[in-house]
């Protein structure tokens, strides 16, 4: 039996895997990925669409052109109909309409520059971890051995299981089948509501239907099969339309989990691992991409040990609850699409509240997770948030702040005079700028805040110190994030 030995072993080559990989690959931490699937294309259209923080991650790592050339942009987030977001505060002020095959394509051509190996075909069978590492077995016959294991697996993550880690929440209520495949007959293109609920076909751009039908009934825990899906076409259209040849079928529901916690000693989960809800508004991709985000670089820190690891346990701190959120919301979201009368006449006065401008601007920004707030005590209303991508001037030109996180390095950025803030202790491990701004600070949702001294930005694009030239409190924040001066 042959062991090989990474730092950090992911189970996972989806979005969430692939981000995180890439993640770690910039820190320069020996990352690798166990994926199933032989082929990233197998993806499909089971998921669509980027929100604008995602786009905003991407942009942060130089790469959100990659996406943006192949998708397309709608001004609008969905919560009980569409959101205008265009009014928001950040250059991507949009939704991007793209397939999750293509986006896990670009990924994985991003993971491949970085040179981070994928092991394809093969799934993790079982682990053991111990107090320096966790072996890992593939079902290939080959173990692996990490510091860490990272569960990107999906809702039914065998990683969470093996953990122990308990996935609580609320059972299903309501199923959809979803199908890719080929017709002969011409299909009933659009949406067509009843007294079951909302249904819907759809032309990819290689000419097959892309459906998405209610069930009648619960749906069971068995694979659906073209059978099924014909017989719910006929229910609904009262023809399937010649269905035939499906490059993929599916089920999902509302089923709403999430993990007790993201985190058992050396074993973390993120993306749908941790989280499970039903795919309206779009935010399990999205939140999944983030989730890697916030984890990569405390992972990378722990790793090089700059940082003790109970920096991991700021991962679950902040990353819970946002999951919980969504969690919540996708439950109303669902709800809201109940076909009765009741419900409908609740959806009418929805529409009325959500036309008005704050109940608006508060549910896009949660929509988009542009309003996002870490909890690092009180402060600066721009503490805990994400960094707005200003358009600052430097001692070598005008530079975006986007520009300064490529790298995925936490940066300090002095507004007051050069040299007002030191950070030499840190200065191994923290960029410093001293740059100028003179536009309005805006954020999402809060709107217009006071233009601050200096900020100390960690590499997923929040704001983790802000303050004056006095620089109470930087010192106790580099350490807290970026670990003691002189490690």
């Amino acid at each position: 039996m042959r062991t090989n030995e990474h730092a950090v072993v992911i189970a996972g080559g989806g979005p969430t895997g692939l981000m995180l990989a890439a993640e770690l690959a910039l820190a320069r931490v020996n990352v690798a990925v166990v994926e199933r699937r032989e082929n990233q294309d197998l993806a499909g259209s089971r998921a669509g669409g980027l929100h604008a923080r995602s786009i905003e991650v991407l942009d942060q790592r130089g790469i959100a052109e990659r996406f943006i050339s192949q998708g397309q942009k709608h001004e609008v987030v969905h919560f009980h109909g569409p959101l205008d977001i265009s009014d928001f505060p950040t250059r991507h002020n949009y939704t991007l309409g793209l397939w999750q095959n293509h986006i896990e394509r670009i990924l994985a051509e991003w993971v491949a520059e970085l040179q981070v190996p994928i092991y394809r075909g093969r799934e993790v069978t079982g682990f053991a971890q111990d107090d320096s590492g966790v072996d890992v077995e593939v079902s290939d016959g080959q173990t692996l051995r990490a510091e860490y294991l990272v569960g990107c697996d999906g809702g039914r993550s065998s990683i969470r299981k093996l953990a122990g880690i308990d996935f609580t929440g609320w059972d299903a209520t309501m199923s959809w089948l979803i199908v890719e495949a080929q017709w002969s007959q011409e299909p009933e293109w659009g949406f067509r509501h009843d007294a079951i609920g909302g249904h819907g076909i759809g032309k990819l751009e290689d000419g097959r239907l892309r459906a998405v039908l209610t069930e009648r009934q619960l749906g069971t825990a068995s694979e659906p099969t073209l059978r099924d899906i014909s017989e719910a076409f006929i229910a609904v259209y009262g023809t399937d339309f010649g269905i035939h040849s499906p490059n993929w079928i599916s089920r999902f529901t509302d089923l709403t989990r999430q993990a007790a916690s993201y985190r058992n000693r050396r074993v973390l989960l993120a993306g749908d691992a941790a989280h499970v809800h039903p795919p309206v508004g779009g935010l399990g991709l999205n939140m999944g991409v983030q989730d890697a985000v916030n984890l990569g670089w405390k992972l990378a820190q722990v790793i090089k040990q700059t940082s003790p690891p109970s920096l991991l346990d700021t991962y679950h701190a902040e990353r819970h609850p946002v999951g919980a959120r969504a969690l919540r919301n996708t439950m109303a979201h669902v709800a809201l699409r109940r076909p009765d009368d009741r419900t409908k006449a609740l959806g009418d006065y929805m529409s009325i509240i959500l036309s008005m401008e704050e109940p608006r601007k508060r549910m896009a920004g949660e929509m988009t997770a542009l309003d996002i707030r870490y909890d690092f005590g009180e402060g600066h209303p721009l503490l805990g948030r994400r960094m707005p991508d200003l358009d600052v001037v430097t001692g070598h030109g005008p530079m975006r702040v986007f520009a300064l996180l490529h790298e995925a390095r936490p940066v300090l950025l002095n507004f007051g005079e050069p040299g007002d803030v030191d950070i030499a202790p840190w200065a191994d491990r923290v960029q410093s700028r001293d740059v100028k701004y003179a536009g309005a600070w805006e954020l999402p949702v809060i709107g217009t805040v006071d233009a601050p001294h200096a900020v100390l930005i960690r590499p997923d694009g929040h704001v983790a110190w802000v303050g004056d030239s006095t620089r109470a409190g930087l010192a106790a924040a580099l350490a807290t994030w970026f670990g003691p001066s002189g490690t």
